[in-house]
């Protein structure tokens, strides 16, 4: 194919002023203007203090089932099925931290295999227990995440 007949470069020619048009363009920015940083910035999360246990576990429960990513999702609803009923508040406060605080579902999902060390901030009871889970020394199969009733 020759490139310089115009008859065959039509779609690469158009593509290449396009992007020549879009060049020149304004555009708002909506990444952080810290140049180190191309991720868009992430808001924290809500403050949820003074909401009632059961509303809190209902949230809790909700979030560990709807995840960024399938991996966490299984992992979390799992966990969140079989330990989330009897946790006392201090320790719903520290699973809310862990699942809600870290920026990227990535690193909670390599703390919690142990590929990465767990920052000291989110090394709590709670974590070790998630990462007890994780190991799944039982063997239980981990298919799809469980049935909410």
């Amino acid at each position: 194919m020759n490139l310089l007949n115009p008859a065959h470069n039509a779609p690469l020619r158009r593509a290449f002023l396009l992007c020549l048009r879009s060049i020149g363009v304004p555009r708002p920015c909506y990444f952080s203007q810290n140049i180190e940083s191309r991720e868009p910035p992430i808001p924290l999360p809500k403050d949820h203090n003074g909401e009632p246990v059961h509303q809190k576990r209902a949230r809790l429960l909700y979030q560990s089932r709807k995840r960024g990513m399938l991996e966490n999702g299984l992992l979390l609803s799992t966990f969140a099925s079989k330990y989330l009923n009897s946790m006392t508040e201090d320790e719903l406060m520290e699973y809310d931290m862990m699942i809600n605080f870290p920026s990227n579902d990535w690193d909670l999902y390599y703390w919690a295999a142990g590929v990465r060390p767990v920052p000291p901030e989110f090394n709590t009871s709670i974590m070790k227990k998630f990462q007890e889970h994780v190991k799944n020394e039982n063997r239980e199969e981990r298919l799809a995440q469980p049935d909410l009733y």
